[in-house]
């Protein structure tokens, strides 16, 4: 271990009560000033209790990578996030989730992605027929975010349930894990709030919410496990995911790992996909050489799994995207034991948040950080990245399962709505982040659609 301490900058109860409207109102703001005038690492003294916050990429790898078993979920996830969305993939923990991770992991497999790729196409197809067409036809405003949410929610819906599962059904699971989402946000952001969630009733009506959704996707299900037919799903993948000793997850689990990849793979992509389009709006030379990319690699044809190879400068694009609106703008863990590296002490007593946010805006490491520039993810650029200076995935053993579903399903979406449509932000209207669970456009962002 290194001798040398490192003393780091704190920030104190009182200053952060002072701008304790700031924090409320714009956590990821209010972090990336504290990070900025403190070299990218300090302590804080919050209402819930101490953090170390950092945007060092060095610091992110040893937390979430290099000594990864010292660190487990926080708070938030443990606590509040497993009681809304179950002990899946994304809020287990130890044993569990390795033996989890390892049986689902083989499911994302070519073939299945392969199988995928053909539902993404149609029900992106399916959508600008019906949706976006007559929105380019009359020119009207559209908020984009809303939109993309929309369609990320039926590509979803459809990869993980199928094709037959009836819209009606989709949209109450929809509206049900919107709501819980707000109430977890509600929750995180104003714990002083806790009696009132009691006595105003909030707690027993996101219960009977949650209920409702779970008792839909169990008949989901069911009904599945019912089934004769060839599915080329998601959910087929979980039910015929098989452990070491032959076995299957029982009903229970797969339940949890269904409401796991709805809800990691809906609102992270919609996201990301409404604010590649307002960059896209406001870059009209990047978008010309989108379209330009666009029609030497695929033509006239819908873009394939084959293909994706070929949509090189689309994939720079998204990633460049995610770069500067990370969906996943913080992580956080919280250490099992006093822990230091490189001279920084980690208190066992302070949650770290790995400020992805930060890091990815960060002068530090990249040039003209707020610029968007595809041409940072050329192959050649990206083998000069700085190890976990770019993260919108997360980083270490739980880097997201289905990274490779959402990174398909974005090249797909711009590929095949840029060929249809061009976009121009409306004017007058505030462009802000609002970093919920994700990093949502805080006012939406409305846009009008012009057929090409």
């Amino acid at each position: 271990m290194n001798e040398t301490k490192t003393t780091v900058p704190h920030i104190s109860l009182i200053k952060n009560l002072v701008n304790l409207g700031k924090f409320v109102d714009n956590p990821a703001l209010y972090f990336k000033d504290v990070l900025d005038r403190n070299n990218g690492l300090a302590t804080m003294s919050l209402p819930y209790g101490g953090v170390l916050l950092t945007d060092r990429p060095e610091v992110m790898q040893h937390v979430l990578q290099k000594n990864n078993k010292n660190y487990t979920k926080t708070r938030v996830v443990s606590e509040l996030l497993k009681k809304q969305i179950g002990n899946g993939l994304l809020t287990s923990e130890g044993e569990y989730w390795l033996k989890q991770r390892r049986a689902i992991q083989p499911g994302f497999h070519r073939k299945r992605l392969e199988g995928i790729s053909t539902i993404m196409v149609a029900e992106i197809n399916k959508y600008l027929d019906e949706v976006f067409d007559a929105y380019a036809e009359t020119e009207q405003e559209v908020d984009i975010a809303k939109e993309m949410t929309e369609l990320a929610f039926k590509i979803v819906s459809k990869s993980l349930f199928g094709t037959e599962v009836e819209d009606d059904k989709l949209e109450v699971i929809e509206e049900v894990v919107s709501q819980s989402q707000q109430f977890l946000v509600d929750q995180v952001r104003k714990p002083m709030l806790k009696p009132w969630f009691h006595i105003s009733g909030a707690y027993k009506r996101n219960e009977e919410i949650k209920a409702q959704g779970d008792a839909l996707i169990m008949e989901i299900i069911k009904e599945r496990l019912a089934s004769t037919e060839e599915h080329s799903d998601l959910l087929d993948m979980l039910i015929q995911t098989r452990y070491e000793d032959g076995s299957g997850m029982t009903d229970q689990q797969l339940l949890e790992e269904a409401v796991i990849l709805y809800v990691a793979g809906h609102e992270t992509s919609a996201n990301a996909m409404a604010w590649m389009w307002y960059l896209l709006a406001i870059h009209p030379e990047i978008e010309e050489k989108v379209l330009q990319s666009v029609d030497e690699s695929i033509g006239d044809q819908a873009p394939s799994f084959e293909k994706l190879r070929d949509l090189g400068y689309c994939l720079q694009v998204v990633e460049e995207t995610m770069r500067l609106y990370p969906p996943a703008w913080v992580i956080d863990r919280k250490p099992l034991a006093d822990d230091e590296f490189e001279g920084i002490p980690i208190k066992k007593e302070n949650d770290v948040l790995c400020f992805i946010y930060g890091v990815h805006r960060s002068k530090r490491y990249w040039e003209d950080p707020e610029t968007f520039d595809p041409e940072r993810f050329t192959a050649e650029n990206k083998a000069k990245q700085v190890p976990f200076s770019y993260m919108p995935f997360g980083g270490g053993p739980r880097l997201c399962i289905g990274n490779n579903f959402a990174l398909m399903e974005m090249q797909f979406v711009l590929a095949m709505m840029i060929k249809r449509y061009r976009f121009k932000v409306v004017e007058n209207q505030e462009i802000d982040i609002n970093p919920m669970i994700t990093l949502r456009p805080r006012h939406g962002i409305k846009v009008i659609l012009k057929k090409r």
